[in-house]
């Protein structure tokens, strides 16, 4: 469930920093608004960093299909 939400928020982020996200974007850009916004670190690396947050997810959810008990 993480990776998913981890995979959504970042699409979603990337997608906000293009072009205004109209729908859920208080709940799907959290991370764009809340956290890179105010990381100065990432002042000019907006969209690398919601691509690398997506890219994160999809790591999440093969590693949790991987390690799922059989």
């Amino acid at each position: 469930m993480a990776g998913i939400v981890m995979l959504v928020q970042g699409v979603s982020g990337t997608i906000d920093q293009l072009a205004v996200q109209p729908f859920f974007g208080p709940v799907l850009n959290f991370f764009n608004r809340f956290v890179v916004e105010r990381v100065a670190l990432l002042e000019g690396y907006e969209i690398f960093a919601n691509l690398v947050m997506a890219f994160l997810g999809a790591v999440v959810i093969v590693a949790a299909r991987e390690t799922r008990p059989s």
